[in-house]
């Protein structure tokens, strides 16, 4: 019988995307849903590390098992890196992804593109109930769009352009998407630690 891995974040497209990422891993990933897990934890820290490990820490402690837990954000270079680690809670509370993308574009209007430079950024822990702590880190640089474009994937995928493939985020497939994005290297790292763990390597 397999260990249980807990994947501890309520957004359902983050939630696919690990599941994805990180199949064929020697765990049965759950959700906290499926774990009967209920912890709505602050994101206090002051850097995506930080937050990620106080996620995946309270899971772990609650559900007593294995958990992975992200934090991620955009961090565009013409506003100062924001929004950063407010990432998921740009403008107001209770914006949608669409909303969110819209007040973005509003706010980089007549930006150049040579200066419409950033970067997704994403930071995976992976704790156990013990408290052993491994930290995973994953970057894919991007240029913001003029406009929002795309339907697939989420988040801020529609205005985050890709030169090298001269489209969207959200116009890539999630195959090609779980090469190239943030989330992707980060999951690539942890693969190799939960292997690692696995077999009992330390």
């Amino acid at each position: 019988m397999k260990a249980k891995l807990l994947i501890a974040t309520g957004n359902t497209g983050k939630l696919r995307e690990l599941c994805q990422l990180l199949d064929g891993i020697p765990y049965d990933i759950i959700s906290p849903a499926e774990a009967g897990v209920e912890c709505n934890t602050p994101e206090v820290g002051k850097t995506y590390m930080e937050n990620a490990i106080i996620k995946a820490s309270a899971h772990a402690k609650k559900s007593n098992l294995l958990t992975l837990a992200d934090d991620s954000g955009l961090e565009v270079d013409a506003l100062g890196g924001e929004p950063g680690i407010r990432s998921a809670r740009f403008g107001r509370a209770g914006l949608s992804d669409s909303e969110r993308n819209k007040l973005l574009l509003k706010s980089l209007e007549g930006v150049p593109e040579q200066e419409r430079t950033a970067r997704f950024i994403c930071t995976i822990a992976i704790v156990s109930p013990e408290g052993r702590i491994e930290i995973c880190n994953g970057v894919c640089e991007g240029i913001i769009a003029t406009e929002s474009k795309g339907i697939k994937n989420f988040g801020y995928d529609p205005v985050f352009y890709l030169p090298q493939l001269d489209k969207t985020m959200a116009e890539v497939t999630p195959e090609v998407k779980n090469q190239i994005s943030h989330r992707a290297k980060a999951a690539k790292i942890a693969r190799a630690k939960l292997i690692s763990w696995s077999t009992g390597i330390k």
